[in-house]
């Protein structure tokens, strides 16, 4: 027989009864019944209950071990009684008598119960991750992501994409966030960054002559953490196909989102990937991301408060303000629109007005100023009726849309408007090509600077830059951003004109990217691509509020790894060897 085990602590059913086996694994529980120890014995596959009589030789020790040590049990399998079955288990029919029992390894008193939900808090669960792991959740939790990785690969494979791996130490390049940058011992005084994303790589890919590549791709951020976003690093699907055009990528991509959701959850998947134009989004949901889920939109009133005898928004509108209008299906009581007016102020806004519907009347300060005609079609604008309520956000048009989109995501909540039984799937699309900064009135780009412009260089040359859209997408779950994407800028005149526009001379392309502006000089096919986050879909399928749960071994909030201490401290012959030295902190004026 094995050194440690026959079988595994899932496999033993009532054909095993009888047999001699031996399993190993950590004591999940103990239940002392006097004459009697009840060991759950658990490995990586599942739990096996094993008894010891106190007449056997190894009772005292069975009896003295701690819960998570590790032991082998050699014993023989017995039918249990029908009354001591537990059918929730896959070896409830049965247990093993104890006639063998050695300690592998001891454990001292726990930090944290492993065989409990109950939450230890953030810090200790991540301080001793190991031991976290070894519960039952958070364990199922990596296993969902290994087995939606491997279902990824095999679908990407099934399209003909082929895996390949891009460098983890490259050049600093402006990509939105700020670079990890890595000291070169060799090269004093330089670095390497560590890539924010393998962006310019896929697409040297595309231009070395490959057609369809993918990668399940490590990707370094130094940005702040957020509950869909870690800190530091993360991974996601990335792939890059020539010859294609924006609808390729889409027909590409759907099967395998659609596919792992529909493999690997219990909830209803709409096949139906509706498009959104980006400036629609911003208007009905008051966001890029919306959350289809919930069942009303957002409509613009300005034009009703336009001169109108609510004087508060009225003034605002002629200083360029504008005026959105949420439905509050069932929020038509003083208590609600109160509670939404204090929301409003907590959210930095001077708060929400209202109308509230109800036995064919609207009522309210803004119906009063407005008068019924103005009411009416507002509430026909909106949809709603008897019962229920509309909030108003009045600003200028992000700021608005800003609050309007939360507003909107928070009346969804509150009223259980949400069907939480649902993923529903929207590629937003024709991105703005390029931004004015509110300050400085500067043109930058707005998404992905090596997009390609719609309608090209002829765009560039003749349209007014805020007009210009972008062959750029997103695609979107249930109010979580899920990837970026776009068909891509291959030719040299189109990517010196875009950066021109953007404030950047040739030279600056020449310097940050000479990789790619080179190799578009020899040839380069229309290509383009997106990279889902491996990490934000794992989430979403496992039905976890923060990313953190879905890493195996993630950094707290504020990109600290409490288990391995890091970042930490080197010391001075390490940062003599790289050439570095330690500067005074500067402290910020006040």
């Amino acid at each position: 027989m094995h050194a440690y085990r026959s079988h595994n602590c899932v496999e033993l059913t009532e054909a095993n009864v009888g047999q001699q086996v031996k399993l190993s694994g950590w004591i999940n529980r103990k239940r002392d019944h006097g004459q009697l120890v009840f060991v759950d014995l658990r490995d990586h596959y599942g739990l096996t209950q094993c008894v010891a009589d106190s007449s056997d030789a190894s009772f005292a020790l069975v009896e003295a071990t701690r819960l998570e040590s590790v032991v082998t049990v050699t014993g023989t399998v017995l039918k249990r009684s029908d009354e001591t079955t537990n059918a929730s288990l896959p070896t409830g029919q049965i247990e093993v008598r104890i006639e063998a029992f050695e300690v592998q390894s001891a454990a001292d008193t726990l930090p944290l119960q492993v065989n409990s939900d109950e939450d230890s808090g953030e810090e200790t669960r991540l301080r001793y991750r190991y031991l976290d792991l070894r519960r039952a959740r958070p364990h199922a939790n990596i296993m969902l992501r290994a087995k939606i990785i491997q279902s990824i690969r095999a679908r990407m494979v099934a399209q003909d994409f082929t895996e390949f791996q891009t460098p983890i130490l490259t050049a600093s390049s402006p990509e939105g966030a700020r670079d990890f940058l890595v000291p070169a011992r060799l090269h004093p005084g330089k670095f390497y960054a560590l890539p924010q994303a393998p962006q310019q790589f896929k697409q040297l890919i595309m231009v070395s002559g490959f057609d369809r590549y993918f990668q399940i791709a490590p990707c370094f951020r130094d940005e702040d953490s957020r509950a869909d976003r870690s800190p530091g690093e993360f991974y996601q699907l990335d792939l890059e196909m020539s010859f294609v055009e924006q609808q390729d990528v889409f027909a590409a991509v759907e099967p395998v989102i659609k596919g792992v959701f529909e493999e690997f959850s219990d909830k209803i998947v709409d096949t139906d990937f509706v498009h959104i134009p980006f400036a629609d989004s911003m208007l009905k949901y008051g966001n890029d991301k919306p959350d289809l889920r919930i069942p009303f939109e957002i409509s613009d009133v300005t034009d009703v408060f336009r001169g109108s005898d609510f004087s508060i928004f009225a003034k605002n509108i002629e200083k360029g303000a504008v005026v959105r209008a949420v439905p509050g299906p069932k929020c038509g009581s003083r208590a609600i629109a109160d509670r939404m007016n204090s929301w409003a102020q907590g959210e930095g806004a001077p708060g929400m007005g209202y109308i509230i519907y109800g036995e064919g009347e609207a009522r309210g300060p803004v119906a009063k100023a407005l008068g019924a005609e103005k009411a009416e079609a507002i509430r026909i604008a909106t949809g709603v009726g008897d019962g229920d309520a509309v909030f108003f956000a009045c600003a200028p048009a992000d700021e608005a849309a800003s609050l309007a989109g939360r507003a909107r995501v928070k009346i969804g909540q509150d009223q259980d408007l949400i069907d939480k039984n649902l993923f529903r799937f929207a590629w937003i699309v024709d991105f703005p090509m390029f931004e004015a900064d509110p300050v400085t009135g500067k043109i930058d780009f707005s998404h992905n600077p090596f997009s390609m412009p719609q309608g090209g260089k002829k765009a560039l040359e003749e349209q007014d830059p805020l007009t210009i859209k972008a062959w750029q997408y997103d695609l979107v779950c249930n109010g979580v951003e899920l990837s970026s994407g776009a068909i891509r800028n291959h030719l040299p005149e189109v990517m010196y004109k875009a950066f021109e526009i953007a404030g950047y001379p040739n030279s600056t392309v020449d310097e940050k990217f000479p990789a790619m502006i080179n190799a578009f000089r020899f040839g380069a096919p229309p290509h383009g691509g997106i990279a889902p986050g491996i990490d934000r879909m794992v989430m979403l399928i496992a039905d976890e509020p923060n990313i953190r749960e879905v890493i195996l071994f993630p950094m707290n909030g504020k990109a600290e790894d409490l288990m391995m201490a890091a970042p930490s401290e080197v010391d001075e012959t390490a940062l003599a060897e790289l050439h570095i030295r330690r500067v005074p902190q500067i402290k910020k004026k006040d």
